[in-house]
């Protein structure tokens, strides 16, 4: 990929020069609609919206009705949004972007449930699955290196799954479909005067695509707020609860594959996940004067996991057949203040506080088909108690010295501690990282009325977690520099015509010492410098009042520059693994008249290398298109039918195992359900 930033964004606005229409933000993209919550102690710079870099807002009419195992697969709909699929069982995969694959090594993204960081100690995203769509009134997804507001994790973005607050409703959505999958939803909210209630319930059970892939979920929530008679205070509390069991089918041998799509190998028999997880917020916004306001959330996350997997049939050794028992509990305060100094200026200042007290088991058992974890275990990997606390603060300053321009300069400084207490009673310390300084800087100018061009540019860091070496300095144990990722993107955000946006984006993000780290596994691989790039395509429009379209295009990479493997050989120029060269998005809506809507998408995303010196071949490209059909039954009910992989496109997901699992060197499958249909019933009252 040979481009240089600057021309090729001066192309972009030179070619776009000819819009004559009014455009409605500065480099935000809207699909869908979303409500505004005007009530107390909206912060200034509270949201995505006001980043200057790639957002994206994905709103409710595309997301309460979509069927899906897992509310990470909402974000297929989005521009440039890579899938890792993995269907698991609880494992089931989940969503990234700027060239950060979803393989669980490198957690470049950054998750939140209504601004409460959602990540586990590792950085995966598995809070997410306590969300479903019905409950969700909009998804932001910020892109690049410039939003100071987060630390941890937030190395290539931020996801925010921004749920339903205050109205009067009930609803409800009841779904059957393939492999047995039944699921029912149920919403409402009451509002009235100064309080606000919403309560939402989920279950969902499937039998699944292949053997021994059943799963049960369910998910509750309630959220309570109040606000003053004024509406200049709004105090509130959200909790979330969810559990879910779930049988693992294993991967397959290409052989395997061949043979049958949906057989589970034997030694998977015994292999499943039981996971609960818990979600507890306080709210307070406080519009303290018309220039000031004040945000703070308090939030309590709790993560409890028993999972048991088998990864190849190979007697040799014990590494295959593990158990892996997660406890982790985060406890964490984010609080935040805007100044709207004068007319031009406007000061924001934040800061946040999070402790982790995590649990790590790691237990090995002998050869068995199928693997029998009812037996003693041939070893204790991991037994392992560790604290991981973070204080991060931002500045920022809005800067709008003529109505056409706006400058942002902000700084954000984070430190680490942490403890942790292995089996064999080892202690250590954290390893210093001292104070992880990123400085940031976003602009905008208006070329005219409704052609936007920005460019910003910033830093974020990555830190090892995990309970032991090299998270934790151990004797004898090499220090790692924290990886600092220096981010720049030149883009343009227009309206060719009314009701259409666009926005051309060119990006690069540049690493020194990224690590690659696996705190389930202990895996740690240094990749040193690596270089993600990419051009962002997109374009939405609603053609008429009943017609609308969407399409994207992201071309990415990301290579290493200087690194070598543990045997010596060299690293440099080769492609990350599991990171797709492009990734596509074409969808349309269209309502035919009062009763019937009918909907199209189609998602690509290219082949993936799927080991680090890029000698294994290629795999897990697709391109699929899902179909979706509503008929209005009356005000308050409707029907829908959902057909997913329309075309029955074979696709996998692909891994290499390698000799560390007791493998044999060899890609590794996870097969997609072909065709597959759901039947819904909507009932709003």
């Amino acid at each position: 990929m040979k481009y240089e930033l600057v021309p090729l964004a001066v192309l972009a606005a030179l070619a776009s020069a000819v819009s004559q229409a009014a455009q409605s933000g500065e480099s935000t993209i809207t699909l869908g609609e979303i409500h505004v919550d005007g009530s107390a102690g909206q912060s200034l710079q509270a949201g995505g919206s006001s980043v200057l870099t790639s957002v994206d807002v994905l709103g409710s009419d595309k997301v309460e009705d979509k069927n899906v195992m897992n509310s990470w697969e909402l974000l297929g709909q989005m521009p440039g949004i890579q899938l890792t699929e993995t269907r698991q069982g609880a494992e089931s995969g989940k969503a990234t972007f700027r060239a950060f694959n979803g393989e669980g090594y490198i957690n470049g993204i950054k998750t939140l449930i209504d601004g409460v960081p959602s990540n586990v100690n590792s950085g995966n995203q598995r809070f997410i699955d306590m969300v479903f769509p019905l409950d969700i009134d909009y998804i932001e997804v910020v892109r690049g290196t410039n939003d100071p507001r987060y630390g941890l994790h937030n190395i290539g973005g931020n996801i925010n799954f921004v749920t339903r607050q205050g109205g009067n409703y009930t609803d409800s959505r009841l779904t059957y479909g393939s492999f047995n999958t039944q699921e029912v939803q149920l919403a409402v909210g009451h509002e009235s005067e100064n309080f606000a209630q919403n309560y939402f319930l989920a279950k969902q059970d499937s039998d699944g695509y292949r053997d021994h892939d059943q799963s049960n979920k369910y998910s509750l929530s309630g959220k309570w707020f109040y606000t003053d008679d004024a509406s200049l205070l709004k105090l509130g509390l959200v909790t979330r609860l969810y559990h879910h069991q779930a049988e693992e089918p294993g991967f397959l041998t290409r052989e395997e594959l061949k043979a049958s799509r949906t057989d589970s190998d034997p030694k998977n028999a015994n292999d499943g996940d039981d996971r609960d997880m818990k979600q507890v917020a306080v709210h307070l916004d406080w519009q303290m004067r018309d220039d000031l306001s004040l945000s703070n959330k308090l939030y309590y996350n709790s993560y409890e996991d028993d999972r048991k997997v088998t990864f190849t049939s190979y007697p040799v050794g014990n590494a295959p057949r593990q158990r892996r028992q997660w406890d982790e509990q985060q406890t964490g305060m984010l609080s935040s203040m805007t100044w709207a100094t004068r007319d031009w200026l406007t000061l924001e200042g934040g800061l946040n506080v999070e402790h982790q007290d995590n649990e790590y088991r790691r237990y090995r058992y002998n050869y068995s088909v199928p693997t029998n974890f009812d037996t003693t275990p041939a070893r204790v990997q991991n037994d392992d108690a560790y604290t991981l606390d973070n204080f991060g603060a931002y500045v920022q300053a809005v800067i709008q010295p003529i109505e056409s321009l706006k400058i942002i300069p902000a700084y954000r400084v984070d430190r680490f501690y942490g403890e942790t207490e292995l089996p064999d009673g080892t202690e250590a310390d954290l390893q210093d990282y001292g104070s992880i300084q990123q400085p940031k800087l976003s602009v905008v100018y208006s070329l005219t009325p409704n052609i936007n061009l920005y460019a910003n540019w910033g830093r974020t860091f990555q830190i090892l977690t995990g309970s032991s070496a090299p998270a934790y300095m151990t004797a004898g144990q090499a220090s790692f520099d924290p990886s600092i990722n220096t981010g720049k993107e030149v883009g343009i955000k227009f309206s060719p015509v009314n009701g259409t946006e666009a926005r051309i984006a060119v990006w690069q993000q540049d690493a020194t010492d990224e690590v690659a780290n696996m705190p389930s596994t202990g895996t740690t691989v240094g990749l040193g410098e690596t270089r993600r790039r990419g051009i962002d395509l997109q374009i939405t429009s609603n053609i008429t009042d009943q017609w609308s379209v969407w399409a994207s295009h992201a071309i990415q990479e990301a290579k290493v520059v200087s690194a070598y493997t543990a045997s010596g050989a060299s690293l440099a120029g080769k492609e990350v693994f599991s990171t797709p060269r492009y990734i596509s998005n074409l969808g349309t809506d269209y309502q035919l008249n009062h009763d019937w809507r009918v909907g199209l998408q189609a998602r690509a995303q290219g082949d993936y290398y799927i080991d680090e010196l890029n000698q294994q071949g290629k795999y897990g490209g697709y391109a699929l298109l899902d179909a979706n059909v509503r008929y209005t039954l009356s005000p308050t009910a409707s029907v829908d039918v959902q057909v997913k992989n329309l075309t029955d496109r074979e696709y996998e997901y692909v891994w290499y195992d390698n000799f560390f699992w007791g493998g044999d060197d060899q890609p590794m499958f996870s097969p997609a359900p072909g065709r597959t249909a759901y039947l819904s019933l909507n009932l709003k009252l």
